[in-house]
């Protein structure tokens, strides 16, 4: 199943801790751990310093406490767990699928779920307020969507537009087309 994975499985890039200027990269890839590093400094005998590197395979960086510690350091102790986690194989497969997919799965679910799940990360809590979710979402719930409740739902979102009552939608649209009547014969 991990055969249809990217090479990269993870990169982070940072700046080490104050009053390090120093950058550093992490890239993790299917077979291997690597750590780039670059030495910003003023002082005269670091200012000949390559950047270095260091390549583990995943085993190897599982067992490199020194290397583990390092990356705590520099990017902290999740990064530290998500890349043990890649390491041991323990791979979030949601992560890969693409937005429209988690979309169409998304609106299946319940209502409740939908707002648990959003609390679970920033990309779910982006996908879980998204207006197509929310269209999809409100076009399973409506037998027929006019196109006057589809310029509204422009306007107001579809989110907004689902947990409105209905009779504010039916105000809001009566508005809506008073409004609209009102410029057609204001430009005759």
């Amino acid at each position: 199943m991990a055969s249809w994975l990217p090479e990269t499985l993870f990169e982070i890039v940072g700046q080490g801790p104050a009053p390090s200027k120093d950058y550093y990269q992490l890239l993790v890839t299917r077979s291997q751990v690597i750590f780039r590093w670059w030495k910003i400094s003023l002082r005269s005998e670091y200012r000949s310093t390559k950047p270095g590197e260091t390549k583990e395979t995943h085993e190897a960086f599982l067992e490199n406490s020194h290397l583990q510690v390092q990356v705590a350091l520099i990017f902290g102790a999740r990064i530290l767990d998500y890349v043990s986690n890649l390491c041991e194989g323990k791979v979030d497969f949601l992560e890969w699928l693409s937005d429209d997919l988690l979309l169409n799965i998304l609106s299946y679910l319940d209502l409740e779920d939908i707002a648990r799940l959003s609390q679970t990360s920033r990309r779910f809590a982006k996908l879980c307020t998204s207006d197509k979710l929310w269209e999809q979402i409100v076009q399973s719930a409506c037998d027929h969507i006019t196109p006057d409740m589809r310029a509204l739902a422009q306007d107001m979102g579809w989110r907004q537009m689902f947990f409105t009552n209905k009779l504010q939608l039916q105000r809001h649209l009566r508005k809506r087309i008073q409004q609209q009547g009102s410029q057609r014969s204001s430009e005759l």
